[in-house]
């Protein structure tokens, strides 16, 4: 029998970390595709929905490959709580990564662009986390049903 970390650990932290090349803006829309990406995590079924957090950083310098000025990138950094068994890590890993790519996918046909994802696991000595948002979520879902919207 397989322990649920999400029960267990209602705090266990799904942070998904996008770093992108400059040049993808105004070519992505970024609040349909951290949308997308929040809701493949939720979908997993392996976290909580009020510990996930999407961002996105965009990298004004880089040089990619050859250094042509079309190239780009999009790389997710998956950060997850400790405890989960390397089958329940991957399953998530796979599912937000097909996220991405379909997401992507119109920009991959048309620009030389490198895609990728590295899930990390939070080591549970050394991280500190102060939380309320589960509270407030299940409230909000209590009353009103599940939020809609875009991150700001």
């Amino acid at each position: 029998m397989m322990l649920s970390i999400s029960a267990a650990r209602p705090t266990a932290v799904p942070h998904v970390l996008i770093e992108y090349s400059a040049n993808l803006e105004g070519q992505l829309d970024f609040p349909r595709f951290l949308t997308a990406l929040r809701d493949s995590a939720l979908a997993t079924g392996v976290f909580p929905v009020g510990g996930v957090r999407v961002r996105a950083y965009r990298a004004d310098h880089y040089v990619i490959a050859d250094g042509h000025p079309d190239n780009a990138f999009v790389h997710l950094m998956l950060r997850v709580g400790h405890g989960r068994d390397l089958d329940t890590r991957k399953r998530a890993c796979d599912a937000i990564y097909a996220t991405a790519c379909e997401q992507l996918a119109s920009l991959y046909d048309r620009i030389p662009l490198g895609i990728s994802l590295e899930m990390q696991e939070v080591d549970a000595v050394l991280t500190c986390k102060k939380n309320n948002l589960h509270e407030y979520v299940k409230e909000r879902l209590q009353s009103a049903g599940p939020a809609k919207g875009s991150p700001s």
